[in-house]
Formats: structure tokens, sequence, C-alpha cells
């Protein structure tokens, strides 16, 4: 099974880091304070806006999710992409979420290999329909049409096969999706190091055991060696928390929403950061006797980034399929 290469990767960046520092100071203030509630050390279950018929078919609609999971943020000024749903106007995460859903009650077949593969935009912008346009329409569609490929090139038509494959094993789950599926392969250079993130493959892992309550098609035997998922949200909650802190004019960049590119020393530096501040928030938690995953401590810090408190506050703006 092994060990990712996440931890030690970023381990590296933080070390050499010129415009993120990690407050470890912070960290304790944090767990000495009021903030911290119950964070969640068993699956949920399937959320409300998920589909689920606790079948093999779940299994690979979380698939699909997860293959164009990624970057919902407007460009200043523009509408925010949302879906309505029953009563609910959803946006992000679970806007895509609705919509993937939507899509199997209107018996579109998205979790078929051929139908990703031979996937059109008319379909697609059918399946995103709302108010506002979701960004990197074009990208998605190139997940979906390559991860449809791969499935019945590589995985005879289905994900079911890339699970048994992976043979039970989160870590391996991760670097089959990372070697197989260019739109997982999330991993960049900082200077001249390989840099790992994986941050939606081991969302998918995640997910999995979330949905199926660690059973099933959700049940690893080393969840544990998951990392945090580096994305836009963490370190948004991480930074108004003292955690992580910006040089000044990273953070004035990011005060004026403008775009950071991909790969950048300093979006590298932020995505390693968040990763190792989550990491050194678990071992923390371990000395005070609190044994949770990087990966729960992930969604205790993502739930929280949805209450105005955070939700609101600037965050970097790096255009990528990979969160």
């Amino acid at each position: 099974m092994g060990l990712l290469s996440v931890l030690s990767s970023c381990l590296a960046v933080v070390e050499q880091s010129q415009f993120v520092q990690i407050d470890a100071a912070a960290i304790s203030h944090l767990l000495n304070s009021n903030l911290p509630r119950e964070i969640a050390v068993s699956p949920q279950g399937p959320a409300l806006y998920h589909y689920y018929d606790g079948t093999g078919v779940t299994a690979e609609w979380i698939f699909v999710l997860d293959t164009v999971n990624h970057c919902f943020w407007p460009e200043a000024g523009s509408p925010l992409w949302t879906v309505h749903y029953g009563n609910e106007a959803l946006s992000g995460y679970w806007a895509l979420a609705v919509s993937l859903k939507r899509a199997m009650e209107e018996r579109i077949p998205i979790t078929q290999a051929e139908t990703l593969a031979t996937l059109d935009s008319q379909t697609l912008a059918h399946i995103f329909r709302g108010s506002g346009k979701i960004p990197l329409f074009q990208q998605r569609l190139t997940n979906l049409r390559e991860a449809g490929q791969v499935l019945m090139d590589r995985f005879q038509g289905s994900f079911m096969h890339v699970l048994e494959e992976a043979g039970g094993s989160a870590v391996e789950l991760v670097h089959l999706l990372a070697a197989e599926f260019a739109s997982f392969n999330d991993s960049t250079t900082y200077h001249g190091n390989r840099v790992y993130f994986f941050k939606r493959a081991q969302l998918l892992v995640q997910d999995l055991w979330t949905t199926f309550s660690g059973d099933t098609w959700g049940d690893f035997v080393d969840l544990e060696k998951l990392t945090a998922f580096a994305d836009y949200k963490l370190p948004q909650v991480l930074r108004h928390l003292g955690i992580i802190r910006y040089e000044i004019e990273l953070a004035e960049l990011i005060q004026r929403l403008e775009h950071i590119p991909p790969g950048s020393p300093e979006e590298v530096e932020i995505r390693a950061a968040t990763i190792w501040a989550v990491e050194l928030l678990r071992q923390e938690l371990g000395k005070r006797g609190q044994e949770v995953t990087s990966a729960q401590l992930d969604c205790w810090l993502w739930h929280l980034g949805q209450e105005n408190t955070y939700r609101f506050l600037p965050y970097h703006r790096t255009r990528t399929i990979f969160y």
C-alpha cells in the first residue's frame, strides 16, 4: 500500500517558503478556544443533494462528481452559477452535486463510460443549466470525456474495476487515479522538485467512505494516510484563524482579487502550507487525546468555511481543474 508522497513533498515547500508561513502557536490558541466543535470521527452517509441508491451506481456517480469538482468562483462582476432544485437555489459544490443528481433523475446515463466518452457540449450545458454559467465548462467537458475513454480503454468500461484494482487501499486508489486519469494528476514543480497534492483523487476516496459509511465501496484499510485536500476554501479559513500568514504583497494581491497562476510559487506555497497546517493540527489533537484524520479535519474546516464568518473573506483566485 505504501504512503502518499503528498506530505513529504509539501514539507519541502514549507521549509523553503517565501510567501506563506504557518504559525504553530495559532494552532494551540485555536484548540484552547471555544471554536472547536465536535469533529466527526465516523462516516455520515450520503449527503442531501447527492444521488444515492446504495449500489455501485452511486460509487460511479461519485467518480463523475469528483471528476468535475473544481473551481466555482465567478469573475468579479459576473453572476454566481446557481442551480434551482425544488425550492432550493444552490451554488458552488452543492450546485454541481444537485445538477448531477438531477441528471440521474432525468435518466441521463452519466455513470456509463460510453456516455461520458461521447458527451457533447449541448448535453453538458443541459445538465449544468441554471442561472449564470459554471466556470471552466470546456475543461469539465474534456475531463468527463477523458474519464469515459480511460474507463473503456483501461477498466472494462466501469469505475468498479478501478476500485477492484485498488484493493481496498485509499493510497492505491489515489495513485491509480493520478496515474491513469490526467485530470486527477494534481502535481507541479517547485524550485525544480516535484510536489504532489492529489486533491480530487483524495477527496474521491473520502467521499466514497462517507457515502457508504465505511462499508462496501467505501471500505478502505488505510484511510488515515490521506492528507488535507488543498483547495481555496481551507486556506481562506486557516488564514482567518491566523494559522497561515501571507507576505504583504501576496496578501494585497489576494485582497484585490487578482489571479494567481497555477503552479506559481505563491500558489504552490499556499496549498503546501494548507496541507501541513492541517497535519500539525492533527498532530496537536493527537497529543490531546483526540485521534482524527487529516481528511476529517479538512471536512470540519470546509464546513466552517461555509459560514458567513469565513465565506465572504478574500481567498486566492487560481483558475485550475485541480480544485
